[in-house]
């Protein structure tokens, strides 16, 4: 299924997405949090649930998660990605956070902030965690994962390289959009065939498959979920490919009013302009 939270006018709810259209959800289904956390009590109710039709084109799509639980993401797990940074290939798995309040809607501007100079694109694949746990083998990390979605790591690199943490330079506001929806896992039971792509006005600058993650996401699972327990609603940015904005001679930066669209196969789309800080 592909799930979505959207608006109309001052009203927020929930639908499952078919075709070009959107089918709501009654209220008794809560938030896409709480529908997470119940999820294999409702999943049947969900799937028959047969309301009025609305479309897509007719609503605002919110992230899909407003405010998701842990934002947690992995740098330089693709190989040319590494390679265009001019870093050494890593042996152990880097892991840094983005803050929950840099969610953003998967059409919603992103914001080029006064403060940086340098804001760059990372399009990843997002992974929603379900029913998560502790110390996660991989051979069970397949039965933690709620869904899937597109995602963007923006990353404003001068806060980013100014100290050896990422974490402020990875989270201002707007800096995480994802969406259009969650495809629930059952729909992509691997998620290591999927192509990945970025567009800047139109412009191809990433293209590659999760095939070539470095970590893929059932080691990134298992990896972290020894250090902390993941839980409903967490999401995990896993990695983007080479072609960012920084890799480029000389480097090219997100300016107000360039377009970037993230695509990946099978999951949908998302696409905003970049808006400068007022």
């Amino acid at each position: 299924m592909r799930l979505v939270t959207f608006s109309q006018g001052e009203k927020v709810a929930l639908g499952r997405v078919e075709g070009e259209e959107i089918i709501p959800l009654p209220p008794q289904f809560g938030s896409m949090m709480d529908l997470i956390i119940r999820w294999p009590q409702v999943r049947k109710q969900v799937a028959e649930t047969a309301g009025r039709p609305i479309s897509l084109g007719s609503v605002h799509l919110l992230p899909p998660l407003p405010r998701p639980g842990k934002i947690l993401a992995i740098g330089l797990n693709y190989a040319d990605h590494v390679r265009e940074t001019g870093a050494a290939m890593p042996e152990r798995q880097i892991w840094f956070c983005k803050q929950p309040t840099a969610a953003n809607g998967p059409n919603d501007p992103i914001v080029l902030p006064k403060a940086s100079t340098k804001v760059d694109y990372e399009a990843e694949l997002v992974v929603v965690i379900g029913q998560g746990g502790r110390a996660i083998a991989r051979e069970d990390a397949r039965a933690s994962v709620f869904g899937y979605c597109a995602g963007s790591d923006v990353s404003a690199r001068d806060w980013q390289m100014a100290t050896s943490q990422s974490m402020l330079g990875k989270s201002f506001d707007t800096h995480a959009p994802f969406g259009p929806w969650i495809t629930t896992a059952d729909e992509s039971p691997d998620p290591h065939t999927l192509g990945v792509r970025c567009f800047v006005n139109g412009d191809k600058r990433q293209d590659s498959n999760t095939a070539n993650l470095v970590f893929n996401v059932w080691d990134q699972i298992a990896h972290v979920s020894q250090v902390m327990t993941l839980e409903p609603g967490d999401l995990i940015y896993t990695g983007t490919p080479g072609g960012v904005g920084m890799g480029m001679k000389p480097p090219v930066y997100l300016k107000g009013g360039d377009l970037v669209r993230v695509e990946i196969d099978r999951l949908g789309a998302i696409e905003a302009f970049c808006r400068k800080e007022e």
